[in-house]
């Protein structure tokens, strides 16, 4: 059926199932789920980055070039995700998106050079940035406003479990197969996640009908302000978890001096911290609105208060005790990924549904970008002058991408209604 609702902009959408409402919970698990097989993916590589360096004869700039070949690839895959998402729904677009990543997880075992990592790592991208896209396009289709922060920070929540996971997973894949080991098993995930999801979300009614009631052009929705505020908070946010989850494994082994089993005793620690964070940022959203604060102070309050917190990566480089540099690091990953709950709910709130694939996928290419020059950076500083630098930008950033969004988030100027709840 069709309903028409106010809160979307007062635009005419197609109603979910009951039973998809009834279930709702259930497909947020799954996408819970992938979203830690994701970041697994994503962190075999960062904690296995001392062996690789040494396998393949590595510098720290040759490293960065593998992790930007991954931003460049997520950037490259952003639009054509987004669009599938709005034209074809979730179902059949994470279903055929995981499978596409997964193929490209798995040939990483079988390469044999800097480039051939680099090539599988573009791969990858091209597949894992419709992870958000297809995770926000769920949430806002099958979620109300009320519940769609707290929706995204557990989904989200997920990449900080998967980070938390991976260092102890991979550190034990390592010593008992070997490195290429580490590769195959988050691709057989991969694979085993994507029937279940496709029985689990059932089908679908007909999400290209959406598209046909409003044709709107990504031209179109570049020219909306909107549209640049929330691309330039993530091209400033996007980096900074980028860099505590391909960096630090490295950071504490290079300078801190751990080991390896060390990294992945206590490498999980800040970004368990992260996941309590993405959970707190939307259930906090959610419990300001239920008291009667307009969305626009909602946000105001969360990713304020998230990024004024980020600030603590600034004395990772000055504790002594390497104990204190990586409680720092915990409390920056966890304010982070409490902002950055919130920062992917404002595409909910400034988009109407049927463009929030788009919307999600015009970020995912500020971020790919971001993320494509922002290794680049940190691989010459680290290789020239040290990590003292990297923490000092990743310690701002977050709060200039804050600004941002209110500058530019012209919905946020204008509106002031309390949410109805």
């Amino acid at each position: 059926m069709t309903i028409t609702d106010d809160r979307n902009h007062g635009e005419t959408i197609i109603a979910p199932h009951s039973w998809m409402r009834r279930r709702r919970w259930l497909i947020l698990g799954l996408i819970f789920t992938i979203t830690v097989i994701n970041f697994v993916d994503r962190q075999t590589l960062s904690v296995l980055a001392p062996v690789l360096e040494k396998t393949f004869h590595l510098s720290n700039v040759q490293y960065g070039r593998i992790v930007s070949a991954l931003q460049f690839g997520m950037m490259s895959g952003e639009l054509p995700m987004g669009y599938l998402m709005d034209r074809w729904g979730a179902r059949f677009g994470l279903a055929a998106a995981v499978l596409w990543w997964s193929a490209a997880t798995g040939a990483q075992a079988f390469t044999r050079s800097g480039w051939q990592f680099g090539l599988t790592r573009f791969g990858m991208g091209t597949g894992e940035c419709a992870n958000f896209s297809g995770g926000i396009k769920t949430v806002t289709r099958l979620f109300e406003k009320n519940e769609r922060t707290l929706a995204i920070g557990i989904f989200n929540s997920g990449g900080m479990i998967g980070a938390t996971v991976a260092p102890p997973l991979i550190v034990f894949l390592l010593q008992r197969y070997g490195f290429r080991a580490a590769f195959l098993v988050p691709a057989f995930a991969g694979f085993l996640w994507v029937p279940i999801w496709w029985l689990a979300y059932g089908r679908e009614s007909k999400p290209q009908e959406v598209a046909r009631q409003t044709q709107t052009s990504i031209w179109i929705m570049l020219g909306k302000s909107s549209a640049w505020a929330v691309m330039l908070c993530r091209f400033l946010v996007g980096p900074v978890m980028q860099f505590y989850w391909y960096w630090i494994p490295s950071y504490l082994f290079t300078v801190r001096h751990f080991s390896l089993i060390q990294i992945g005793i206590v490498g999980w620690i800040p970004f368990f911290l992260g996941d309590a964070g993405g959970v707190a940022g939307g259930w906090s959203a959610g419990l300001l609105q239920r008291r009667g604060v307009t969305i626009r102070n909602t946000r105001r309050i969360t990713m304020y208060g998230g990024s004024l917190f980020c600030l603590t990566s600034l004395a990772v480089p000055y504790m002594n005790s390497a104990a204190a540099a990586l409680m720092m690091i915990g409390v920056a990953i966890m304010a982070d990924n409490f902002l950055s709950a919130n920062m992917f709910a404002a595409i909910t709130d400034l988009f109407p549904d049927h463009q929030v694939g788009r919307a999600t996928g015009l970020t995912g290419v500020a971020g790919g970008l971001s993320g494509l020059l922002f290794p680049l950076l940190t691989g010459t500083l680290i290789d020239h002058v040290s990590y003292t630098p990297v923490f000092l930008l990743v310690a701002f950033m977050p709060l200039a991408g804050t600004i941002a969004l209110f500058a530019f988030g012209r919905q946020y100027r204008e509106s002031s209604r309390p949410v109805q709840v």
